[in-house]
């Protein structure tokens, strides 16, 4: 098991060209993405972690979000390479967005004040847990991803059109659906240079 647990995470690659299917049922992501809620560690078990899926309709939806934002920002001979590339994201399948509950954030750091500097970055860290968590389990059932982060410049519209709380800080958005390409040539830097042990 732990032989297949590595091919899975060696298989994990970024993929932009997504159709708008899914080799899986909603009900089967659903399951994937409340199992991670349920099972990805956190400090002080302070579960910080929330999850949004939009599908489908408002799945692009949320791209139309970003596309009218990113046009007010670019300088207008930006936007047609801005357009191109976000209409890849609305092509695909669905979004997974991941947000930190800042009520509970607060209340760790009051009901372990000595640590209260420490829980913010935490809570990124175990986010950033779910969506790797999230990530490779999808992709080992068929599905491309891929990760974006036009947070904080789409918070309040995204906010507002489903109705999420004002507590919730978006801290990225995972877009999936059936690989219409393949992940381009990844480079490593070597090992050595990254990993150190003593005592063997």
């Amino acid at each position: 098991m732990s032989a297949e647990f590595l091919d899975i995470m060696a298989k994990r690659r970024t993929i932009y060209e997504l159709k708008n299917e899914s080799p899986i049922s909603d009900d089967r992501i659903q399951d994937i993405l409340k199992h991670a809620l349920l099972h990805v560690p956190s400090a002080f078990n302070s579960q910080t972690t929330r999850i949004v899926l939009l599908v489908k309709e408002e799945h692009i939806k949320l791209w139309q979000i970003v596309k009218h934002t990113i046009k007010a920002k670019v300088p207008a001979e930006a936007w047609p390479a801005s357009k191109q590339r976000l209409s890849k994201f609305q092509a695909g399948y669905a979004t997974i967005l991941f947000y930190n509950d800042q009520v509970v954030v607060r209340a760790m750091q009051q009901k372990f004040a000595n640590y209260a500097d420490k829980f913010p970055g935490w809570a990124i860290e175990t986010n950033g847990m779910h969506q790797y968590a999230i990530w490779t389990t999808l992709e080992a059932e068929g599905l491309g991803a891929n990760l974006q982060h036009y947070n904080p410049l789409i918070d309040q519209e995204v906010q507002d059109t489903w109705g999420l709380s004002g507590d919730w800080r978006l801290q990225a958005q995972l877009v999936i659906g059936t690989p219409s390409g393949h992940a381009g040539d990844k480079v490593f830097s070597p090992v050595g240079e990254r990993f150190k042990v003593y005592g063997v």
